[in-house]
């Protein structure tokens, strides 16, 4: 008797969840678009699709982090993370993004019965335990570029994106500033972390690494017939104004203004006194140093491809990390001198990629780079 309920009961799980996955005539594919949060980490906003039927209400989004992953810090660190497409009730995700005060938008898509089918049937398989996993790239394979190219994998007709009116050319760190305020401690880290690859003027289409330009380009698009991709939009959920909370006083142009200010006191202290204070000296040579090696690892030692011919390292050069022995002693070895002179022509090549536009930097740096550049004259004088 238990052997036959056992039969029953798997029977009717296996028939239930193929029904399952055969949409009715009335089933709608959306794509939802969720707006920014207070973090970094979703700062930019997500994207998802939206799978609705009788008995069905289900969002696929992908970008799901896998703490089970073995090594998951420095996988991650070495742009070896796979991440996860991830599948959840539409209850439970509005729910979450409404109670973090987060815009919900929702398009429709225009699709056929067959388009849809072959859609949900993709992202099912996806789901599967064996497929989930995907090698996540920031910039061309993310939550929003897999809206993108798997809308267009389900049809057999080219999507047309009309570019918006509002359409302006930008590269691809001005379309990260877009999201973070260029004076915040974020903003910081990214424009020192990720090289000159972002600098470069981004193409229409490579937009769409972004969510919000998922919806504005899909709300645009037309399928090669001159149908449009979106039978309708809405509204879900309206995200409330709130009250900016940053604290400018703790912001890196202030922050480092501070610390310029006193690298410069303490320049022209040692300046009147005729003697170097070298304590100061051996600590920008090591943080510089520091910087400069974790630089390099990100460009040479990962599969990141954001943070290759990163041209901070025109200031945080690693090898500033051998030195501090020298500049530890009161007469360094004459060859210092000349080292100190090389320093100083990399901070006039890292003004001269600015101004060309070749990369652009942390604007929070310029008073902090301004006074250990006067720290690194002073010095080739005093030597």
């Amino acid at each position: 008797m238990r052997l036959k309920l056992s039969f029953l009961l798997v029977l009717f799980t296996t028939l239930s969840f193929a029904l399952q996955l055969q949409l009715s005539p009335k089933a709608e594919i959306s794509v939802l678009t969720f707006g920014p949060g207070t973090s970094l980490n979703d700062a930019f906003g997500h994207n998802a699709f939206r799978i609705k039927d009788q008995g069905i209400d289900l969002v696929y989004g992908y970008g799901e982090y896998d703490f089970d992953a073995p090594n998951f810090y420095l996988k991650f660190a070495r742009g070896k993370l796979n991440y996860l497409i991830s599948r959840h009730r539409f209850s439970d995700i509005y729910r979450y993004y409404s109670g973090q005060n987060r815009s919900i938008s929702e398009q429709i898509l225009n699709l056929s019965d067959e388009e849809k089918q072959k859609l949900f049937e993709f992202l099912e398989n996806n789901y599967k335990p064996e497929n989930r996993a995907y090698l996540y790239d920031f910039f061309y394979d993310n939550c929003a570029t897999k809206i993108r190219d798997i809308a267009q994998k389900v049809t057999d007709q080219k999507i047309d994106y009309v570019l918006p009116k509002n359409f302006e050319q930008a590269t691809f760190r001005e379309l990260i500033h877009e999201h973070l305020n260029r004076n915040t401690w974020g903003s910081l880290g990214i424009d020192i972390a990720l090289g000159s690859v972002i600098d470069r003027d981004a193409i229409a289409y490579e937009y769409m690494f972004l969510p919000k330009y998922i919806y504005s380009f899909f709300e645009k698009a037309k399928f090669e017939n001159g149908t449009n991709v979106i039978k309708s939009s809405s509204e879900l959920y309206s995200s409330r104004s709130n009250a900016s909370s940053s604290n400018i006083l703790l912001s890196p142009l202030v922050i480092f203004s501070l610390l310029a200010i006193f690298i410069i006191y303490i320049t022209l202290k040692d300046n009147k006194r005729n003697e170097r204070t070298r304590w100061l000296d051996v600590l920008i040579a090591m943080i510089t140093g520091i910087i400069g090696l974790l630089l390099m690892f990100l460009w040479f030692g990962t599969d990141h491809s954001a943070t290759a011919n990163n041209y901070n390292l025109l200031w945080a050069f690693p090898f500033n990390i051998l030195i501090v022995h020298q500049l530890r002693m009161q007469s360094p070895k004459k060859w210092m001198k000349g080292y100190l002179k090389f320093l100083i022509i990399m901070m006039v090549l890292l003004t001269m990629h600015w101004l060309i536009g070749v990369q652009v930097f942390a604007i929070g740096l310029i008073p902090l780079l301004l006074a250990i550049a006067l720290r690194y004259i002073y010095i080739v004088k005093i030597l």
